[in-house]
């Protein structure tokens, strides 16, 4: 996998963790800095440690999945891009809380399709330390962007945020299923 695929596979997870922090750029009266901080470092974090969890849970099953692992990564990605894509327009509650107790179930919430993600790129044999971090760093300017964007523009980019988060995730789990099925389809 190349560095601009993993690139483009951490803008697409960044996406949920990106609608909830314009929705909360929306609930603050005044964007300051921490609540930008708070909201990169939160969803940051969580996204760059789901992906090494996934890949600690697989590497216990990483012989028995290896000829099927294509099958595995399309799966997933795609689940998860199709789930991004449903959910889009679902509202977020607005509030202008930042405490622990608010952002941790947003950050978990927001980083369970890491998980999965994590889970693929072990089957891959993706280097999984620069992935999180790939992956977290991406997440961490993104969020703190959408909590200014969010207090600057409204909520109407959020749906569009998430669907064009899923539709990356699908295009790219299709290109990991196509050498597969060519193969199967066409017997090379």
């Amino acid at each position: 996998m190349s560095f601009i695929e993993l690139l483009f596979i951490a803008l697409s997870l960044s996406m949920d963790a990106l609608a909830v922090s314009i929705c909360k750029g929306l609930a603050v009266q005044r964007c300051k800095f921490r609540h930008m901080l708070i909201c990169g470092l939160y969803f940051g974090v969580f996204q760059a440690v789901m992906p090494l969890v996934g890949y600690l849970l697989s590497t216990r099953f990483e012989t028995t999945v290896q000829s099927i692992a294509p099958c595995i990564a399309f799966f997933l990605l795609f689940t998860v891009g199709i789930n991004m894509i449903i959910h889009a327009d679902d509202n977020v509650e607005q509030n202008t809380d930042f405490s622990f107790k608010c952002m941790m179930p947003l950050a978990v919430a927001t980083s369970i399709d890491a998980l999965a993600v994590g889970v693929s790129l072990t089957v891959l044999h993706v280097p999984i330390g620069f992935a999180s971090l790939i992956i977290g760093g991406t997440t961490l300017l993104c969020c703190m962007v959408g909590v200014k964007f969010g207090s600057l523009f409204g909520k109407r980019y959020k749906s569009r945020a998430s669907q064009f988060g899923g539709t990356v995730l699908i295009l790219i789990s299709v290109k990991i299923i196509w050498p597969f099925l060519s193969r199967f389809i066409f017997g090379k």
